[in-house]
């Protein structure tokens, strides 16, 4: 396409620099402009500090883990100062974060208790809440190795009574906002939506391996049997080497151990039906 004249180029290079000198305009509600003086963190977060039970009572754990989470995670989270505003410093937006989790408050009440956006609120869980899973994962919550099994092993066996058990393994469904053109796919058993964690745990209640985000309506047997860890650990393969119960001498498979969402296999054991338990004493007390 050809321009009619030197005046029409001008004109177009004239309205480029223009548009491209405009700055942004940034619209703060007039309540978020006060956040430095009367949102939550700038005043009752401050205050804190100085109760150590109020402090864990308000954020769920302890100050000193607070601050050890916090020099792990300031390198990942921080954001730069632009010429047009301070970002939100990387301790408060650590504490949005817990907060939402420690309350389960929607983001826009956790938004007017902080004074900023809720679309603020949203970003930063989102954000804090991946950075702390890629930092501390790999060393809280390792793949499991066999010496991971060998000492749960040992850890039932001796403190529960119940060897060549290696977990133990439940489905918790967490209530959701139903998503759009999801038809029945969340709607679970209970009669409420919901995305289902899956973990297993060791003898001391500690989380080995968790499996989150599953349909609701999905069985737990089902999403277990679905599952990265069924496929990498279980499905032809076994935790551990087959070896004998105490005063016996057959090598028998290690077990993880369910309740009665999870169908009977020889790597999941699953209590004995009610009404036959109620005529056992054996039964009973397996159970």
């Amino acid at each position: 396409m050809e321009m009619s004249s030197d005046s029409d180029v001008e004109e177009l290079l004239l309205l480029y620099a223009l548009s491209r000198s405009q700055r942004k305009r940034v619209w703060v509600h007039d309540i978020n402009q006060k956040r430095k003086d009367l949102g939550e963190y700038h005043r009752l977060c401050r205050e804190l500090a100085s109760h150590e039970d109020r402090f864990f009572t308000y954020f769920r754990i302890s100050q000193d883990l607070f601050e050890e989470l916090h020099e792990l995670l300031i390198p990942i989270i921080s954001k730069c100062t632009t010429n047009w505003r301070t970002p939100i410093s990387t301790r408060e937006r650590l504490v949005i974060c817990l907060r939402y989790l420690a309350t389960g408050d929607s983001q826009q009440t956790i938004a007017f208790s902080f004074r900023v956006g809720r679309s603020i609120v949203g970003g930063i869980v989102k954000e804090v809440c991946t950075e702390i899973w890629n930092t501390l994962q790999p060393e809280y919550m390792p793949s499991p190795t066999e010496e991971t099994w060998k000492q749960s092993e040992k850890g039932y066996r001796e403190t529960w009574n119940f060897p060549n058990c290696v977990g133990s393994i439940d489905g918790k469904h967490v209530s959701i906002k139903c998503p759009k053109n999801s038809g029945s796919e969340y709607f679970c058993y209970k009669k409420f939506f919901s995305v289902v964690l899956l973990a297993i745990v060791d003898p001391c209640y500690k989380f080995t391996v968790i499996d989150v985000g599953s349909y609701g309506r999905h069985s737990d047997s089902g999403i277990f049997e679905n599952s990265i860890f069924y496929r990498q650990y279980i499905h032809g393969k076994s935790l551990l080497p087959d070896k004998p119960l105490p005063g016996t001498e057959e090598p028998v498979p290690h077990v993880l151990i369910g309740n009665e969402g999870f169908a009977l296999k020889t790597y999941l054991m699953r209590p004995f039906p009610r009404a036959l338990a109620t005529q056992d004493e054996r039964k009973t007390n397996f159970n």
